[in-house]
C-alpha cells in the first residue's frame, strides 16, 4: 500500500536530510557501511551504529522493497508488534515498532537477522537477534 511507505519516507528524507546538514564528520567502515559519530543524525540513540541501507545485506535491501511496497511478507510474523524488551530502541508505546524478518541463507528458521520499523519512519537493522540495532539511513 502506498499510503504507509509515504511516512517512511518523508522521514527517511528528513534523515538524510540531517545527515547533510550536519556534515560528514563521521568515520564510515568501507566494509559494512556502519559509521560511528560523535553527532548521530537526529532520532538515533546515543552510541547507535548507523549504517546505509545500501550497504546492508541483499537479503535486508529486499526485506525493506516489501516494505515499501506493504507486502506480500513471507513469513507469517512480519509485520508484528515488537515490543522492544531488550529496550535497546527508544521507548515508545506498544505497537509504535513494528518487525520484519530478513531471510538468512542456510538458516532453517526465521534466523537472528531483522529490521524493526518505527511509526515516525525510523528503520533499524539486527543482526544477531535483538541484541544490538544499526539505524538504517536510506
Amino acid at each position: 500500500m502506498v499510503l504507509r511507505s509515504v511516512p517512511r519516507v518523508l522521514a527517511g528524507l528528513l534523515v538524510c536530510l540531517a545527515v547533510l546538514l550536519t556534515g560528514c564528520s563521521s568515520s564510515t567502515d568501507a566494509a559494512t557501511g556502519s559509521s560511528s559519530s560523535a553527532s548521530a543524525p537526529a532520532g538515533v540513540p546515543d552510541g547507535m551504529g548507523i549504517v546505509a541501507a545500501s550497504a546492508l545485506p541483499a537479503e535486508a535491501r529486499q526485506t525493506l522493497a516489501l516494505i515499501d511496497q506493504g507486502g506480500p511478507f513471507p513469513y507469517a510474523r512480519d509485520g508484528v508488534v515488537f515490543g522492544n524488551f531488550e529496550r535497546e530502541l527508544p521507548s515508545h508505546q506498544r505497537g509504535y515498532y513494528h518487525e520484519y524478518t530478513v531471510r538468512t541463507p542456510g538458516s532453517r528458521d526465521r534466523g537472528a537477522r531483522r529490521i524493526v520499523t518505527g511509526q515516525g519512519g525510523e528503520i533499524y537493522y539486527t543482526d544477531d537477534h535483538y541484541k544490538s540495532f544499526r539505524a538504517v539511513l536510506r
